[in-house]
């Protein structure tokens, strides 16, 4: 089964969930806002796919940030993105020990 982690209104976890859904592919959605990650989560996360790929940088809550929570994304990603889970590039999905940021269907084995 697949495991994604997202937010309900960010369109691409909808278009994720739609395609897994069109698809018949059984995942349980973890909404990151009203289910917070916990620290051995995220940390997985960074070490599976790296924190370049895991911050989304373009994203309205990064700009919002000042220098100094930016320059925290290489010295204390982990505890960044607990406070702040809007910035995970989303969705995330993991399946097994195979981590995925964003819509790529073809990286999952359905």
């Amino acid at each position: 089964m697949l495991e994604v982690y997202g937010i309900r209104q960010c369109d691409t976890c909808r278009k994720t969930l739609r395609h897994l859904e069109a698809e018949s592919v059984p995942y349980r959605f973890q909404d990151i806002r009203d289910e917070p990650l916990d620290a051995a989560t995220v940390s997985g996360w960074l070490q599976a796919v790296g924190a370049e790929l895991l911050i989304n940088r373009r994203s309205t809550s990064w700009r919002q940030l000042d220098d100094v929570q930016r320059q925290r994304a290489e010295s204390d990603a982990p505890a960044l993105l607990l406070e702040n889970p809007t910035l995970i590039k989303r969705p995330v999905v993991v399946q097994g020990k195979t981590v995925t940021v964003g819509f790529k269907p073809e990286q999952w084995a359905l």
